[in-house]
């Protein structure tokens, strides 16, 4: 294989016509050039220069391979400045994951703070539930996912993987307007046990969530609808179809009444997840805009609730 050094002095060489004078413009020695001519040539397998005591001309040879080897070295240039922005986190590749929620409520700003700091990076995000983008994050496929479990569904995630806490969504109750307690600011779970509920799939830690929190109240709730959709949720509580609890990330809508569960406050918690070994040096960036982004979300129920 040509050393790309070796190719490099050629061109200078040649360019000067004089070992000494492109010696002086690549800082070596007229002996160091005169040396490293000698390995290219025992590389190539033939003479790039006539040699004298006084001088050493460039062969045809010579001057082809210092033309040809001109674009090869370019791209060798632009292959190190881009290894070089990759290793400092300027170019590269990010693959995050999340679920839908977060993708509505928190992944925008935290993808448009990425893109604003490292404008030459390809970021890229897919959406699914914690099982579906976990094996993901265990072969390396995606970077970071963001995952939740319920305080009532507790799980374990692989020991290989970091694991993050984000923030703690308060489940919350989602009343019509036109509900008997949608006046008040707290309602006790009991007071719904004759209500129609709406909730997530059965297979679901929201749906076992629901159901451990109606039998610590002493029902079991009746479930009329379920999708996995929260919006679809929203809507049907809006149309007067049933009551349900939703996650914060899940409440924005000027639709339903929103009131706490009296008692013990459960939460959502939403966590990220990522390889140890896990080198992107965009990674970091990524982990520090979703910490900012999910504390201001955070912050704002703060504030709702001490209002």
């Amino acid at each position: 294989m040509l050393n790309p050094i070796h190719l490099r002095t050629l061109q200078e060489c040649v360019r000067t016509g004089s070992f000494a004078e492109a010696g002086r413009v690549l800082g070596y020695t007229a002996s160091a050039v005169s040396q490293q001519m000698v390995l290219l040539e025992r590389a190539i397998g033939a003479p790039l220069f006539e040699r004298s005591a006084r001088s050493a001309r460039s062969t045809a040879l010579a001057v082809r391979l210092a033309e040809r080897s001109r674009d090869a070295l370019g791209a060798l240039d632009a292959l190190e400045r881009e290894v070089r922005a990759m290793v400092a986190g300027e170019e590269g590749s990010l693959r995050l994951a999340s679920f839908a929620t977060a993708n509505a409520r928190v992944l925008p700003d935290v993808l448009a703070a990425v893109v604003a700091q490292r404008p030459n990076a390809e970021v890229q995000l897919d959406e699914g539930e914690p099982d579906e983008v976990l094996d993901g994050v265990l072969d390396g496929t995606v970077d970071a996912a963001v995952v939740f479990e319920y305080d009532l569904d507790p799980r374990q995630w692989p020991v290989e993987l970091c694991v993050e806490e984000l923030m703690a969504e308060p489940l919350r109750l989602a009343l019509p307007e036109s509900h008997r307690m949608a006046g008040k600011a707290e309602v006790e779970l009991r007071e719904l046990a004759d209500d129609a509920w709406i909730c997530t799939r059965q297979d679901t830690a929201g749906a076992r969530s629901l159901v451990r929190l109606a039998a610590a109240a002493g029902f079991v709730p009746r479930i009329t609808f379920r999708s996995n959709d929260y919006s679809v949720i929203r809507d049907l509580v809006a149309r007067d179809l049933g009551v349900a609890v939703l996650p914060g990330l899940a409440i924005p809508d000027d639709r339903v009444r929103v009131a706490r569960i009296a008692g013990w406050q459960p939460h959502r918690r939403v966590k990220v997840l990522y390889r140890k070994q896990n080198t992107n040096p965009l990674l970091p960036t990524a982990l520090e805009c979703l910490a900012k982004s999910c504390a201001a979300v955070a912050n704002d129920w703060h504030t709702d609730a001490a209002s």
